[in-house]
Order: structure tokens, then sequence, then C-alpha cells
């Protein structure tokens, strides 16, 4: 018989009640109906194909109550360095004068994307040049001590590949943001250490990007399967490998 007044179960209900509010929240909002430039950098075609077309996730294999808290909290850890970095005397817009995040459309709006922000001012004892990118991680210890050791092309390139094609579509918006580096924040999560990194804008991989996204959207278009990372889908860590392909039936 379960123990209802051990602290372990109780823990574990209310954590259970969280989740299953979080897993709600989530599946009240509307799913998008683009490809996210954020998700260029990623391994897998495939899986980007099931991303834009809303695939449907195999039963067991949607994102787990911790993992939403992990988004949500990552969103909490970006709030802080958006404050840390304007009290240090930073202009960093993360809004338009309309409202809303600062972005492109592509492709008739197939491909979208969002950036976290612009700095436009800063410590001149920094040296900085402006209009500047602004892009942030937060980290558990092992990967942000990588990405320090590393630099963040070779430790998070899907990061980098962000970066790249945010500067090459926002420079229509904001002229002069892919002349000069953007400005990439990792927070650790474990530690609250920070870590800031100039990140020149790499033409040739925002032109890769680019061009791997036209590749997507066609495929999908012509209802053609795009290729796994690898042939073995367990050998990618990724749930959308997971995925049946029901867009066109049974499975590749």
């Amino acid at each position: 018989m379960l123990d209802f007044n051990s602290s372990n179960n109780l823990s574990e209900r209310i954590s259970a009640f969280i989740d299953e509010g979080l897993a709600k929240d989530r599946n009240a909002q509307t799913p998008r109906d683009y490809l996210g430039a954020s998700r260029l950098g990623v391994a897998c075609d495939r899986a980007l194909q099931y991303e834009y077309l809303n695939a449907p996730v195999d039963t067991g294999r949607e994102f787990s109550g911790k993992t939403l808290r992990i988004f949500e909290a990552g969103h909490v850890f970006e709030e802080l360095a958006i404050k840390w970095l304007r009290d240090a005397d930073f202009t960093l817009l993360t809004e338009t004068a309309t409202g809303g995040q600062f972005g492109f459309t592509a492709a008739a709006g197939r491909l979208r994307g969002h950036i976290d922000g612009v700095i436009s001012e800063a410590p001149a004892e920094l040296s900085l040049t402006f209009p500047m990118l602004w892009e942030c991680k937060s980290l558990n210890n092992k990967s942000w001590n990588d990405t320090v050791k590393k630099g963040v092309t070779i430790s998070k390139p899907v990061y980098a590949t962000q970066m790249a094609i945010y500067q090459a579509y926002m420079e229509t918006a904001i002229p002069g943001i892919s002349e000069h580096p953007a400005l990439f924040t990792a927070i650790n999560k474990d530690t609250a250490e920070l870590y800031f990194e100039l990140v020149p804008f790499n033409a040739e991989l925002a032109q890769q990007a680019s061009d791997r996204a036209v590749r997507i959207l066609n495929a999908c278009e012509a209802h053609e399967l795009l290729p796994r990372a690898a042939a073995d889908p367990c050998h990618f860590t990724c749930k959308f490998c997971a995925w049946q392909e029901r867009c066109w039936g049974g499975r590749a």
C-alpha cells in the first residue's frame, strides 16, 4: 500500500500534477506551420522534416515533464541574463518598436526565425561594434565547460549555425548586423558562471543552412522522405527518429 504521508511520495505526486499542467499548456499551443531557422544545424534532415510537418509522436515518446521544466527554466535564465547585461550598461533590445520578438520570414513564410536580442550599445572599454546579434543559452555544467574549452562553433555547431543564419536574414531589417560579431552568452545552470564569446558572421555556414532549408521544404512538398542522420535511428539520439512516418505511410 502506498504511504501518502511519505515525503517522497508527496513530492512525486505534486511533481506529477505540475508535469501534467505543463503538458496541457504545451498541447494547447498552436503548432508551428514553418521550419524554425534555429534548428537548421541539427544533424538529421528527416528530423527537421518531421518537425516541419508536425508528424505525430509515438505514444510514450512525448517530452517528459522534466524536459518541459528544463525548457521553462531556460527562459528564466535568459530573462536573468537580459537584466544583468542591462544593469551592466548594455543597451539590449529584445522587442521591436511595435512589440514582439525581432525575427524574419522567408520562403513564403515557411522558414522563420526569432532572435534573442540586439545590442546597440555597451561600455566603451569593451570596444564592441554595433548592431550586434545577441544569443543566449543556459547549459549544464558539463556542456558549459565544453563550450568554454572548445568555443561555440566546435562545441555547439547547432548554435553557430543558428547565429549565422540569423545574421544573414536579419540584415535587411537591421542593417549592419552581419558586419559585426554576434555576442554568444552561455549561463552555467549549475554554478551561475557566465561565458561570453564574439562570433564573427560565417557567410558560408549561413548559405549552407539556407540551402538546406530549401532542400527540406522542397522534399516535403514533393513527399520525398529524406535520409536520417544515420542508417540506424537508435544511433542518433533524437526523439523525432522514433516518430512513425505517417505522413506518407509505413516505415522507411
